[in-house]
């Protein structure tokens, strides 16, 4: 059983713009006007945010264009939900294990 999670892929989430991000792209497929838009960050900052999400592997670009699309890649999130179904498992079967003071 799996106990470790994703150190790195939860630093890249925890930036409350780039969590702003991954959830408008769960619903759908956006180019940069639209996060822009969506989000009120400027372009040049979102742009930033969007390639740490690129090399993180989180997003994947399809240019149309010359407009570039983001979409959020679902078994990225998905591994990370399951290393914490593993975290949370493994702590309910620990739950009677003590380990005695010396």
């Amino acid at each position: 059983m799996m106990t470790s999670v994703d150190t790195d892929l939860i630093r890249v989430l925890a930036d409350p713009l780039r969590l702003q991000i991954v959830t408008l792209l769960a619903r759908e497929t956006l180019c940069t006007t639209h996060l822009v838009e969506e989000t009120g960050a400027r372009q040049t900052n979102l742009s930033n945010h969007l390639r740490v999400l690129r090399e993180a592997g989180v997003v994947e670009t399809e240019p149309c264009g010359r407009f570039t699309y983001y979409r959020l890649k679902p078994d990225v999130i998905a591994q990370l939900a399951g290393q914490f179904a593993d975290l949370a498992e493994s702590a309910r079967t620990a739950a009677a294990n003590k380990r005695a003071c010396p």
